[in-house]
């Protein structure tokens, strides 16, 4: 099995609206100015964000979110909008149908989502919509 290298690019509004979705309106994802005053470059990502990013290169790869058994990330450093990420994934090993995968999240030549495991179903059928 292989997962294939996910890059996407969170557009300028990503953190609006991810703030709505997840509740989160901590200042430093939703004002420029703000979060320059606390010394980052600008509004950041969520780190939830992120990590929905390394969940949906897997859930791609296994067939559908209920191929995801199991997520770990470590955040190691801030993403910002308007600059691609890509996540890269590595499968160390399948053992009774389940793969077990390393991934890596960068963005700019930096890692910014180190140490993530995912466990992945394989070869289960989907089962589709409930009907």
């Amino acid at each position: 099995m292989d997962v294939p290298e996910l890059k996407v690019t969170p557009d300028r509004y990503v953190t609006y609206r991810y703030a709505g979705a997840s509740g989160d309106f901590n200042p430093i994802h939703l004002d420029d100015e703000f979060a320059r005053g606390v010394g980052l470059p600008g509004r950041i990502l969520h780190g939830l964000y992120t990590m929905a990013q390394v969940a949906r290169a897997q859930t791609e790869a296994g067939g559908g979110p209920e191929s995801l058994r199991r997520l770990r990330v470590q955040f190691r450093g801030m993403g910002v909008p308007e600059a691609e990420l890509t996540v890269r994934s590595t499968v160390t090993g399948v053992r009774e149908g389940v793969a077990h995968v390393d991934c890596v999240v960068e963005q700019n030549g930096r890692a910014i989502v180190r140490n993530a495991e995912a466990e992945i179903a394989i070869g289960e059928p989907s089962t589709g919509a409930p009907a």
